[in-house]
């Protein structure tokens, strides 16, 4: 059996993460699961999570579910998304360098000098965004020749014309992602690629992990869902909640980390990591069931940090709440430094007062559970 992690420091209170969870977790994030190509990810999220759940099933564009009590009419979803950003092949020079395209919010700014893996029919490729030596590039300064833009930014996998290219199985439409992965910083806080928002799917696994675990017999249908395609318009999530139909979503996933440079607090609010999971007002959450997860936070001594957010979300909770006739959804976030770069940042206790909250959520609500307005 897995040993648990120490009791925290912070709170005094058992940990819940295992030896077990943690490597789960860190195969999770150094695995590749970009937008479209979820399936790689999504095999090891399903290996892991079966013991956890009484049956499971994948929609036809890759969305993975857990359900526990599949029979039951009451439905709640617990959700989070499988993708992350990447980028497509989408020219080959005839010297053999490789221009992109976007797929999903890739920051080109990050990209000069890192190292990706371009996913090929012949398996992955390694390569390198090439950029020129700062005595070499054309342009000054303040030139916009001299600044990465997405269609001056290019791979090089070491090959040199168009046909060694595709020798290696390299072909436009091949996905690429970044090679860097999983690492822990001083403090508590890890780092890598992807934790947005492979981390969610990692916390909603853990939650029916306690559930079995702890014997704890819910009385609902609980679905349990790793999306797709969240990165490019929360895609999946409006496909799976035409066919689950839930009667309540709570869906979780990053949130800006405010606290760090360049970041006007005046727009963005204030949220840190290290400092407990963040709730948000947003026309899309139901306040009844935000009021609820308040509460759940305070009985059990669970930190929270507040946002607000304006037309949308900008998550699958969008697509939940305003599916069907309409479900009454919420947004549990976990705070996050430096998005959509290689090194995300995030905190351990986050982690798990966020799998805490949404798991004592889950066993305060029931089907007679008032969530009318009126």
């Amino acid at each position: 059996m897995a040993k648990a992690a120490k009791t925290s420091k912070k709170n005094g209170r058992k940990a819940i993460l295992t030896d077990n969870s943690l490597g789960f977790f860190r195969s999770y994030i150094n695995n590749a699961s970009p937008v479209g190509f979820e399936t790689w990810g999504q095999k090891l999220w399903i290996d892991y999570l079966k013991p956890y759940v009484d049956t499971h099933y994948v929609d036809p564009y890759g969305t993975a579910v857990g359900v526990i009590n599949p029979d039951h009419p009451f439905k709640v979803v617990i959700e989070a998304h499988a993708d992350e950003i990447s980028w497509f092949v989408n020219y080959i020079t005839a010297e053999g360098l490789m221009y992109l395209k976007r797929n999903g919010g890739v920051d080109h700014q990050t990209a000069p000098a890192s190292r990706v893996f371009v996913h090929g029919k012949k398996g992955p490729v390694k390569a390198v965004f090439g950029w020129p030596a700062i005595h070499t590039r054309i342009g000054t300064p303040d030139q916009k020749e001299a600044h990465p833009r997405t269609d001056n930014l290019w791979l090089d996998c070491g090959a040199r014309n168009r046909k060694e290219v595709e020798d290696l199985g390299i072909h436009v439409g091949a996905v690429v992602t970044y090679q860097d992965g999983f690492d822990e910083l001083a403090n508590g806080n890890y780092v890598g690629r992807a934790f947005d928002n492979r981390v969610g799917g990692f916390m909603i696994a853990e939650v029916a992990r306690l559930l079995k675990e702890n014997k704890k017999k819910l009385p609902f249908g609980l679905y349990v869902v790793n999306a797709v395609q969240e990165e490019i318009g929360l895609r999946g999530a409006e496909m799976i909640a035409r066919r689950i139909k839930p009667n309540i979503a709570i869906v979780t996933d990053v949130t800006h980390d405010t606290t760090t440079p360049m970041i006007n607090k005046n727009i963005e609010g204030e949220v840190a990591c290290g400092r407990g999971p963040s709730l948000a007002y947003a026309p899309a959450v139901h306040n009844k069931l935000l009021g609820i997860v308040e509460q759940v936070a305070a009985d059990k001594g669970i930190p929270v940090q507040w946002r607000a957010l304006s037309r949308s979300t900008g998550t699958d909770t969008d697509s939940f709440a305003y599916a069907n006739d309409g479900c009454p959804s919420v947004l549990i976030s976990i705070p996050l430094r430096y998005m959509h770069t290689t090194v995300e940042m995030l905190h351990k206790d986050d982690i798990e007062e966020t799998i805490r909250l949404m798991y004592e959520t889950l066993l305060t609500l029931t089907p007679k559970t008032n969530l009318s307005y009126l």
